[in-house]
Order: structure tokens, then C-alpha cells, then sequence
């Protein structure tokens, strides 16, 4: 079975989700601002947490450059939950579809045991996105243990953002 890469340098579609508190957040069309997205495997990760609260502590430098939105295929129910007992300053989104894993590349997988989660997710994965809504960097992990180091990611895209480099990995 091949697992489809997302093609960077090409706009990902546009994708809609509400967010905890209210309205709902979009990315894949053309704004002002570069774009990282970060999907997070849910409620039951606790390297998911540890991870968020990373980003969560360093918001503001990720703010003063770019938008950050981070969604997972929980439910409300369970989001809130998240953004009760960890109080994040970033925008917290839900409902990320099983098509919309798949159309981003992530891996998904099935829970372990109803006491993990009861419906399919998605790996972590993060995007970086320019404002014409075209993909600029990805980074996909197939399980919870891999994931980009913060500072370095944020360092990268400022160099990236303020050098308008070249989308890679494209030959």
C-alpha cells in the first residue's frame, strides 16, 4: 500500500474547522499571512500535550510571524476538555475528517482500545503554508515519538518567510 506524499509548491485545498469558542478557522486559500498547521493525534496523546505546551509557551515568536492553527479529529467534547485543563493562548480546532487526513498525506490510525480514543486519527504532521494557500514545508510522523523540534522549525521558516526561498523536495 503506497502512502501518497502532499506536493509541495501546489495549494493543499482549502479546509474549514470549527474552533473551541466559537467561529471556525480555514487554510489552503489565498491571506495575508504564512500559515502553520499542526495536527495533533487528540485528547488521549500525552506527547500530543507535552508537545502543544512547547508551542504554547514559544506562541508568541510563532505569532509575530505567522498564524498557527492546530486541530485534531477529536470532538468538541474532547477539545474542550484539552483547552480546559491546559488553558493554550493558540486557536483550538476539531473535526479534522478522515478525508482531510488523507488529502494532507498524514498517516491514520485506529485506536489501540476504546480507552485510547473510539474512532480513527490522525499522526502528527505540520505544514507550513504560504499566503497564496501553497504547500511550503511538511513534516508527517507515523506515530507520536517524531516530531519536529520547535525552535528549530520556527527558525527555519523565518529564514524561509524572510529570504522567500524555493519550495524543496521537488526534483
Amino acid at each position: 500500500m503506497s502512502h501518497p506524499k502532499p506536493r509541495v509548491g501546489a495549494p493543499i485545498g482549502e479546509m474549514t474547522w470549527a474552533l473551541i469558542g466559537g467561529g471556525e478557522v480555514s487554510v489552503g486559500q489565498a491571506k495575508d499571512r504564512w500559515t502553520m498547521l499542526l495536527v495533533y493525534r487528540g485528547k488521549h496523546c500525552p506527547r500530543c500535550k507535552r508537545f502543544l505546551n512547547k508551542l504554547n509557551a514559544a506562541l508568541p515568536a510563532w505569532t509575530a510571524v505567522m498564524d498557527v492553527v492546530v486541530v485534531s479529529a477529536d470532538s468538541k467534547d474532547k477539545a474542550q476538555a484539552d483547552m480546559d485543563e491546559f488553558g493554550w493562548g493558540f486557536d483550538l480546532a476539531y473535526g479534522l475528517s478522515e478525508a482531510q487526513m488523507r488529502a494532507l498525506g498524514l498517516y491514520v490510525s485506529d485506536p489501540l482500545s476504546e480507552a485510547e480514543t473510539t474512532h480513527r486519527f490522525a499522526e502528527p504532521g505540520a505544514f507550513g503554508i504560504r499566503p497564496d494557500g501553497s504547500l511550503m514545508l511538511v513534516n508527517i510522523s507515523n506515530g507520536p515519538a517524531a516530531r519536529p523540534d520547535l525552535d528549530e522549525l520556527l527558525d527555519g521558516m523565518i529564514f524561509n518567510i524572510e529570504n522567500d526561498r524555493p519550495v524543496r523536495g521537488t526534483a
